[in-house]
């Protein structure tokens, strides 16, 4: 794995001939500025991607002043380099996400109606959709998908004793839905529901906006952590989210069940929740 950040102080040369370093596992481009232009992008696109194509491993995480260079990391899209973004994180997360939210809202998790949008559902998300399930009791599945998810709730979730509901009713599948966990749905489709004025979207895939005028309630696009694991690299915590960084260090393959007892012995917490002109 390898991190791509900025030099905070690029030598004069180094920024004229556009000369990209590799100090051990982090690759350092000669500017801190989030504006420079085309031709130098393609440049440092090119001269990165060398590097890379010298290494073993093709992942990467990006410092948060790079990630903001769309030009830059698009030509790194371009390229199919593992760029680690946070988003699968985001998704195991999601459980410890709602208690954080409960406990900051004072909530009830008893009385606390929970909404679930998803149309593709990974075993990562089924595994969540269990625990979430037996702690919260209203849980609603919306989904383009109602026959696959029917299927699984009478193959899998009953057998737990574990009861859902299983939806697609845009007038009102969301309206009295407190917490909404979007797990795929775009924003047009999201759009075309009724929504629960003061709800609280957890937006997993997208950054999303509500258009109607009368909601009052809070779109989380975004968040970070905090984690104690003394094999991980600390000294990238000031340029890189932690959140990223974590998550690129993670067995991806291992059982979701094992993934959960790494992230409670690493002692992951939730630190920020943000969204649209929004912090909660």
């Amino acid at each position: 794995m390898y991190y791509i950040q900025e030099d905070d102080k690029p030598n004069f040369i180094f920024k004229l001939f556009n000369i990209v370093q590799l100090r051990q596992d982090t690759i350092i481009l000669p500017n801190k500025d989030k504006k420079i232009s085309s031709k130098k992008t393609q440049k440092l696109a090119k001269k990165t991607k060398k590097i890379l194509n010298k290494t073993i491993s093709k992942k990467i995480v990006i410092s948060e002043k790079i990630q903001k260079q769309e030009e830059y990391v698009n030509y790194l899209y371009s390229y199919n380099l593992e760029i680690v973004e946070g988003i699968w994180l985001f998704e195991v997360l999601s459980g410890k996400i709602l208690e954080c939210i409960i406990k900051k809202r004072k909530m009830k998790k008893e009385e606390t109606a929970i909404s679930i949008l998803v149309n593709d559902i990974t075993e990562n998300m089924l595994a969540n959709l269990r625990k979430i399930a037996r702690e919260y009791k209203l849980v609603n599945i919306i989904t383009n998908h109602i026959e696959k998810f029917r299927r699984i709730e009478e193959q899998i979730l009953e057998k737990d004793g574990i009861m859902i509901t299983v939806g697609n009713n845009k007038k009102r599948g969301l309206l009295k839905s407190e917490i909404i966990i979007n797990v795929d749905f775009p924003q047009e489709l999201i759009n075309q529901y009724t929504i629960y004025e003061k709800a609280i979207i957890i937006n997993i895939k997208e950054n999303i906006k509500i258009a109607t005028k009368r909601f009052n309630g809070i779109c989380i696009n975004n968040y970070d952590i905090s984690f104690q694991n003394e094999e991980f690299d600390y000294d990238k915590e000031t340029k890189f989210k932690q959140s990223k960084i974590y998550e690129a260090q993670i067995n991806k393959r291992q059982p979701f069940s094992e993934i959960i007892k790494q992230i409670e012995k690493d002692k992951v917490k939730i630190t920020k929740l943000m969204g649209i002109n929004s912090k909660l």
